[in-house]
């Protein structure tokens, strides 16, 4: 670490190759991966799903068929194409064709309701949304939403999204895969023309890729912007480090959903980076998972911090584990007993780090804490990363901390994560608000504090986010639902620690003068309809009165102590 607090890859192993395939040019795409591998590795197995196996070659021939399908539609440059699936091949198929005509992907969440996909479909003004049966019914009811609104006949006064939002707004056509099609839609398997072609090779880096969804600071979720290179930047940092969190020849689990930054970049980036082979999962069971794992013979297990404890109660884990050499966590911190417990049953180490969407994703690694020298000088042995760490930066990012003054915070004391680095988003659709700042340093709104050698302790939100099995959930997005329900007068929404998925949401309610069961039954029910399934609360409260600073903000801090009391209480 630097005198100024700076972190950066000099904390980290020196870099080695980690696989026969080179770097991406920088002016490449994702999909361009594709490309060289169908033609020096055609017949190694790429994608597994179910009885599918798709090699290189093959994977190659779908994508160009896909990315012909797509211009032949009227896709052009710049289009934003939405992406509703489930892990299947036609969900990785689509991506990469969406990159290769330069098109914008923007995945959705398959079980997001209908309201969330008409509004991030009329935020994003995606042109088109290819869907399969786990969407398609909250998509063709998000589109009629949309189509409603854009119509002016909204039987709701002033509809249900913002003005700025419908003046960028179109009705998309939808494309759906295995699923019987109605009027006016069109099928994935028609959209598939009949072969490939040349498609321009990418000018400009930092021309749009993805629109990736994520709460922000205004409580409504925002669009992360992640250039090409931006993508292919955090690709190659993860491929720096050493060990290898994939490798050639790796059979890595594909159970992450790739509507979300860490299955789509961090896992299926680092797949399409070193020719490894994914094995997709589209619905997460423990036991069908390690089945799964002893069938493929899977080697790198990228998990969400909760299937860690999920795991631990199964029968012969470290026998159906056999075949793995690495378990990934990243998104939301780790519980460090069950850490411990995995690794006592099954011998397999645990390694975490700390990402952001932002941030495409990947921040840091304990896998990238340096080795400690032995005092006789025999040598290295193996890193061995501080309870609670995150670990250090990959490659190519720094990290520094910043007090509430903009100072540098003395050694040990905490301040807020800031990032520099090539893998930085360009900040939020549709304007770029908030991007880096001109010297390329970004504020992440964690708090955290730093040790000697650069390993990263986050102690704490800024943002006040909610973090459901790995996924952000925004209070403000909640409480704004919830005040909808009639007879409520005020609300307040908190996290509080869930053994299951690491947090869940509580409602703290105020409906004067209104039955404590009829409110609660009102607000799950408005919930179900507004809100995916993992922002819904957990548990409502109906309470008089809420907790109020002088200024006559809501005193979270006194609900999440009353939380804690309840919760010890339990014990």
């Amino acid at each position: 670490m630097s005198e100024d607090g700076t972190v950066d890859s000099a904390t980290a192993p020196p870099a080695s190759p980690a696989s026969p395939a080179s770097a991406a040019p920088a002016d490449a795409t994702l999909a361009d991966l594709v490309s060289t591998a169908a033609t020096d590795v055609p017949d190694a197995v790429a994608l597994v799903h179910g009885d599918v196996r798709l090699t290189w070659a093959a994977l190659e021939e779908e994508v160009a068929r896909v990315a012909h399908g797509l211009v032949a539609a009227g896709v052009v440059a710049g289009h934003r194409v939405a992406l509703a699936m489930v892990n299947r091949p036609e969900l990785v198929v689509s991506y990469l064709a969406v990159l290769r005509v330069q098109a914008v992907a923007v995945p959705l969440n398959p079980r997001a309701t209908a309201e969330e996909v008409a509004r991030m479909l009329a935020d994003s003004g995606a042109r088109m949304v290819l869907v399969d049966e786990a969407a398609v019914s909250v998509v063709r009811a998000g589109v009629a939403r949309l189509e409603t609104e854009l119509s002016g006949a909204t039987d709701r006064p002033g509809g249900t999204l913002p003005a700025e939002l419908l003046e960028r707004a179109v009705v998309p056509r939808v494309v759906v895969a295995g699923t019987t099609l109605r009027p006016g839609e069109r099928s994935y398997d028609h959209l598939r023309a009949e072969r490939g072609r040349e498609h321009p090779p990418l000018v400009d880096p930092e021309r749009l890729a993805t629109l990736l969804y994520t709460s922000g600071a205004s409580g409504r979720p925002r669009a992360v912007m992640l250039s090409h290179r931006a993508l292919l930047a955090n690709v190659e940092q993860v491929a720096r480090v050493e060990p290898p969190m994939i490798g050639p020849g790796d059979v890595v689990l594909g159970a992450l959903p790739l509507f979300h930054v860490y299955g789509l970049n961090a896992v299926l980036g680092g797949v399409l980076r070193h020719r490894a082979t994914l094995v997709l999962v589209d619905a997460y069971d423990p036991d069908a998972v390690l089945d799964l794992v002893a069938a493929e013979g899977v080697t790198v297990l990228p998990v969400a911090p909760t299937v860690v404890g999920h795991l631990l109660g199964l029968e012969r884990l470290a026998e159906r584990l056999a075949p793995v050499r690495l378990v990934l966590s990243g998104s939301a911190p780790l519980d460090a007993d069950q850490v411990a417990a995995f690794h006592e049953a099954t011998g397999i180490v645990v390694h975490q780090g700390y990402g952001l969407t932002e941030a495409a994703p990947v921040v840091t690694s304990t896998l990238c804490v340096a080795p400690a020298e032995v005092e006789d000088g025999a040598g290295p042995v193996p890193a061995q990363p501080d309870p609670g760490s995150v670990g250090t930066a990959l490659p190519g990012i720094e990290i520094r901390l910043v007090d509430d003054h903009g100072h540098t915070p003395l050694q040990g004391d905490p301040g807020q994560v800031s990032i520099r680095g090539a893998n930085l988003f360009s900040g939020y659709w549709p304007d770029g608000d908030d991007a880096p700042d001109e010297d390329g340093w970004w504020a992440t709104g964690d708090v955290g504090f730093l040790a000697p050698d650069g390993q990263l302790f986050l102690v704490d939100r800024v943002k006040e986010l909610v973090i459901v099995s790995g996924f952000s959930v925004y209070p403000t997005e909640i409480e704004d639902v919830i005040e909808e329900v009639p007879g409520v007068g005020e609300v307040a929404v908190i996290g509080v620690p869930d053994e299951d998925t690491g947090e869940a949401v509580v409602a703290y309610v105020v409906a004067p003068d209104q039955d404590p069961e009829t409110v609660e039954a009102a607000v799950r029910a408005r919930c179900v309809v507004r809100l995916a399934r993992f922002k819904q609360p957990r548990r409502i409260e109906v309470v008089d009165a809420l907790p109020h600073t002088v200024t006559g903000k809501v005193r979270k801090g006194s609900l999440r102590a009353a939380e804690r009391r309840r919760h010890l209480e339990l014990l």
